[in-house]
């Protein structure tokens, strides 16, 4: 078993992110941010928060152009701070487009605007038989001259490290935390070192999940990442030149050396941001290799120190052993 704890969001230096958003003719939505999509499924999360905060449907909602020369500055890619950073934002931004709508709409009905829903492409008021597509609506804005749009910036608190006096957030390096916990099981072939891991248990808090399936997704692939940093990815030099060029000596896992990975999800949301939401992916790769090394451990007690714990290293640490038992009980 392992644990770990991770910081998103640095308050020590600037870091924020920002977001336009529309309710566009038809009913679709437009999000237009300097989002980097990398792998992760930030395109499809930012496309849920903002079919959720304006009502539209997931499927009429568009992610526009995100060179920074055309778009808001979103930030760096990196430190497990894109549905954060940039969900957050994106949120603050549909709700004020949203907002002005409702605005509208309210007036026109003659109702209070908090007693205005909208929902899978709809809006109606509470209570009453006013109910239209968003695109109705939006072109009864526009008939006004109101365009559906928001702006928002979400960032961190840098108060949070400057205020070490005191205060609820005095010394708070990250704005948010996340945890997490792994459990290792595994096989260990005492005549040739070589390690199998049969499973691996996963828990972690992510805030809310925006989208569970990738959150699974990103744990997951966490977990094959630091199994192949931890039992095969063993970069050699000699001489200043690498003698592992290629994937034939540098190895890494395979479909067939992939455990089944059962990911727990755990929703701690975050107190701070409007969504509550919080990060996975980095995180879910820190517990994974001292769980296994943990695993290691108990089936033959042998510690391994260094990575990657390969059969070679791990043969040579059980013969070790070995010779150490023999030698005390010859004495």
């Amino acid at each position: 078993m392992a644990a770990c704890w991770y910081g998103i969001a640095r308050t020590a230096t600037v870091d924020r992110a920002a977001a336009w958003a529309e309710i566009d003719d038809g009913g679709s939505a437009k999000i237009v941010t300097g989002v980097t999509e990398i792998g992760e499924g930030i395109l499809t999360v930012l496309a849920q928060i903002a079919a959720h905060e304006m009502g539209v449907r997931p499927e009429h909602v568009v992610i526009g152009d995100n060179d920074t020369a055309r778009a808001p500055e979103a930030a760096h890619a990196g430190a497990t701070r894109q549905t954060y950073m940039i969900g957050n934002a994106v949120a603050l931004a549909s709700r004020e487009a949203r907002g002005r709508l409702v605005d509208v709409m309210a007036e026109l009905w003659k109702v209070e605007p908090a007693t205005i829903r909208t929902g899978n492409g709809e809006i109606w008021a509470e209570n009453t038989n006013h109910r239209v597509s968003m695109g109705e609506a939006v072109s009864c804005a526009k008939n006004r001259g109101v365009v559906p749009v928001g702006s928002a910036t979400f960032g961190t608190d840098t108060t949070a490290i400057a205020d070490a006096e005191g205060g609820d957030g005095a010394g708070r390096p990250w704005q948010a935390y996340v945890f997490g916990c792994q459990v290792a099981e595994v096989e260990v072939d005492t005549l040739t070192g070589e390690v199998q891991v049969l499973g691996i248990w996963a828990a972690h808090d992510v805030g809310r999940a925006v989208n569970p399936q990738g959150v699974e997704g990103q744990i997951e692939g966490a977990v094959v990442q630091a199994l192949g940093q931890g039992l095969m990815e063993d970069y050699k030099l000699e001489q200043g030149h690498t003698s592992t060029p290629g994937f034939a000596k540098y190895i890494l896992p395979t479909a067939l050396d992939v455990p089944k990975v059962n990911s727990i999800i755990v929703e701690d949301p975050d107190p701070i941001g409007p969504l509550g939401v919080k990060g996975i992916g980095e995180p879910a790769m820190v517990p994974t290799i001292p769980a296994i090394m943990n695993a290691i451990y108990d089936a033959v007690g042998v510690r391994i120190t260094s990575l990657p714990a390969t059969p070679e290293k791990v043969l040579m640490a059980i013969r070790e052993k070995e010779r150490r038992a023999t030698g005390q009980a010859a004495r």
